[in-house]
């Protein structure tokens, strides 16, 4: 009877406790933290999100509603593992203004034909008017982010 007292005693101490810590109620806004990651593609979700190359073969027609940047690269390559946690960075820092796509060229091998890839990490910038622009080779943030700005959303 003792123990049973006791453990009753202990619970509603805690229960006590938990009751007792209320949250201070303010009036600034919650900033949501952003939660944007790269997002991954196949051939169909590139055919819907980016451009149906086999509906327009001739001509380029971009169908999202944001730049992209689209990175081709494979899992077993070295510079394209350095610049994947850069890449998951800029997609949370540009979270809202631009589209970070990744194309696994070894899973995908007729998206990698159809743009030349030869190398890889290769960045394919996306504006939303205009012509795609190519780099090849594991860029650094800076260099990165001076091409998102100038080149994706026209920033000077």
């Amino acid at each position: 009877m003792k123990q049973f007292l006791l453990l009753l005693l202990i619970a509603g101490l805690s229960l006590n406790a938990c009751g007792q810590t209320k949250k201070k109620q303010t009036t600034e806004p919650v900033k949501k933290e952003s939660k944007m990651k790269t997002i991954h593609l196949n051939k169909i979700d590139f055919l819907k999100k980016v451009a149906n190359y086999e509906a327009n073969p001739s001509e380029w027609k971009y169908l999202g509603d944001k730049p992209a940047l689209i990175d081709f690269y494979a899992d077993w390559c070295g510079p394209c593992k350095a610049v994947a946690p850069v890449l998951e960075e800029l997609a949370k820092e540009y979270d809202g203004e631009i589209y970070i796509y990744k194309i696994d060229t070894e899973a995908e091998q007729e998206l990698a034909a159809v743009f030349g890839i030869r190398s890889i990490p290769s960045l394919l910038f996306v504006p939303m008017e205009g012509t795609p622009q190519m780099a090849q080779g594991a860029l650094p943030k800076p260099t990165l982010k001076e091409a998102i700005d100038k080149v994706l959303l026209n920033k000077k």
